[in-house]
């Protein structure tokens, strides 16, 4: 009897070792896919200030000048894009000036929807220039975190 105890214990230890394994082989599995899960979903918001804020002629050419004043705040869904922007901070600048020099009906400025529209050009614009300098980053949103006119 005593080598059919032997032989049942050895049974049971082999049995508890396979099941061990397997649950350490899931555990791993578990918590790669948190991590891949986890990497799927960024969840950065990083905002990214134009500074010092704009300061431009709006409107159509007369004896006297609207200015706007405008400080920019881009919003980022991606760390690596602080780097991007930063390295061509001058071109996008550059953008955002022309654009706003290109503006010539103030009272369309002066509401939400000038406003608004303004802000989703301004998102091309410097989408387009990241994209033309081969950054592979694009802001997700711009902000007006201060927007004056002047008359």
């Amino acid at each position: 009897m005593i080598p059919a105890l032997k032989c049942f214990l050895m049974i049971a230890a082999l049995t508890l070792a396979f099941a061990q394994t397997g649950l350490a082989q899931e555990e791993t599995s578990t918590e790669e896919q948190t991590q891949e899960e986890e990497e799927a979903e960024p969840g950065v918001t990083d905002y990214i200030s134009m500074n010092p804020p704009f300061v431009t002629h709006v409107g159509e050419p007369g004896p006297s000048l609207i200015y706007l004043k405008a400080a920019v705040t881009l919003r980022a869904s991606n760390t690596n894009t602080r780097v991007a922007v930063e390295a061509h901070m001058p071109r996008l600048r550059h953008e955002i000036v022309m654009l706003f020099g290109e503006q010539t009906n103030v009272d369309e400025l002066s509401g939400n929807a000038g406003q608004n529209a303004l802000r989703e050009e301004a998102k091309n614009r410097i989408n387009q220039a990241l994209a033309e300098q081969q950054t592979g980053e694009s802001v997700s949103d711009v902000l007006f975190t201060e927007f004056v006119l002047q008359r």
